[in-house]
């Protein structure tokens, strides 16, 4: 039985556990003396602190030896054999056994805090770079998941970020660097750092898109793992703009996969009609860029995704079928939405990822009861 979980149990809990091995070595110390002279139960108590080290502490657990130790010397002294060469024998090899455990032990919870600073560090470099946006902003209602395909990471190669432009309009970005894990990081962040600063200060979604090229493509061989990963580097994107006027958005689309529009159980696919490549092949220019505008309505919902999602398989080797299954979902909300998105996925794929996921949901707030709203369209 695996009892390393154990490890992550609260103080109390863990202390009212110590009750186990206190019992298994009374048990064996009866069992000791009762025993004939020629039965030797006694190396058996080393049991006790082997079982404390698997949910307790280096401190509990040299608690639990010591008993184990002071309990050979009781029945050695019981037996009428303190002095002879089986019974020094036993006490010597119940010290050892029961000092390397506490060593071990204590290793372990060296290497657990070692661990937890790690993922507090790395729980911080996600906020600091990821920054998820608020619930609410302007007329949006916004949700996100991200998961990686690296259990180890908290971070990988998708991005996204929401940022609002003045006080009339908000820029969204979702993104995915070529590759996955923590070699991605530093180029996911060239490409939020640029988006960021440009989404204030770029009057139109082209000069916005080509400032990020710019920034990715100067960048690019500084913050990619050029070493490890010498192939071409670059970064899919889907950039929008949402003013907060109800009836139009506009997007660019980088090479990304096309978003999801929901409205009143109905699915759209927001396929441009002349996308540009992705970030950090230099071919992008603000006049060659074209700017898609759709219909975007009080009560829509955007769906932006990276391929993660959709190249997500079950163990039969099927894809994910994003937009038949997000048709199925109820009208809750953004948050309510991924939720059901993200336990649907894990069902699918029966809980094994092969690249990073990351999910973005946009709900404009719906309008009062009353409100006439436009037909959905994309030119």
């Amino acid at each position: 039985m695996d009892l390393r979980w154990m490890g992550d149990l609260p103080g109390r809990t863990a202390g009212r556990l110590l009750v186990l091995p206190a019992v298994l070595i009374i048990a064996i110390t009866t069992a000791a003396i009762v025993s004939p002279s020629d039965v030797h139960l006694s190396p058996l108590l080393v049991i006790a602190p082997a079982l404390a080290a698997s949910f307790a502490g280096p401190g509990r657990t040299a608690v639990i030896g010591a008993a184990a130790v002071g309990a050979q010397a009781l029945i050695a002294a019981l037996n009428g054999g303190v002095g002879s060469a089986n019974h020094v024998w036993q006490f010597i090899a119940v010290v050892v056994l029961s000092a390397l455990v506490i060593f071990f032990c204590y290793l372990r919870e060296a290497h657990s805090r070692q661990l937890s600073r790690v993922r507090i560090v790395a729980e911080t470099a996600q906020r600091v770079l990821l920054r998820p946006p608020p619930a609410q902003l302007g007329p949006l209602r916004v949700a996100w998941r991200y998961q990686t395909a690296d259990t180890d990471a908290q971070l990988g190669g998708d991005l996204f970020a929401v940022v609002r432009n003045g006080g009339n309009r908000s820029r969204v970005v979702i993104g995915d660097v070529r590759g996955k894990g923590l070699a991605a990081i530093g180029e996911a962040a060239v490409v939020l750092g640029a988006f960021r600063e440009g989404a204030r200060h770029c009057e139109t979604l082209p000069q916005l898109v080509r400032a990020m090229e710019e920034s990715v493509s100067a960048d690019s061989e500084e913050a990619g793992d050029t070493q490890q990963d010498p192939g071409e580097h670059f970064v899919t994107a889907l950039v929008l703009d949402l003013p907060d006027r109800a009836g139009q958005g506009a997007m660019i689309n980088c090479g990304h996969p096309p978003p999801l529009l929901l409205r009143d159980g109905r699915v759209t696919l927001l396929e441009s009609s002349d996308p540009a490549p992705p970030l950090g092949l230099g071919r992008l220019s603000a006049a060659g860029l074209h700017r898609d505008t759709f219909t975007f309505t009080d009560g829509d919902t955007l769906l932006l995704y990276t391929d993660g999602v959709i190249e997500a398989r079950s163990p039969q080797g099927a894809f994910y079928p994003l937009a038949e299954r997000a048709a199925t979902f109820p009208a809750a909300g953004p948050e309510d939405l991924l939720r059901r998105l993200v336990h649907d996925i894990t069902l699918h794929t029966g809980g094994r990822l092969t690249d990073d996921v990351a999910v973005l949901a946009v709900e404009r707030a719906p309008a009062p009861a009353g409100t006439v709203t436009a037909h959905p369209r994309l030119t």
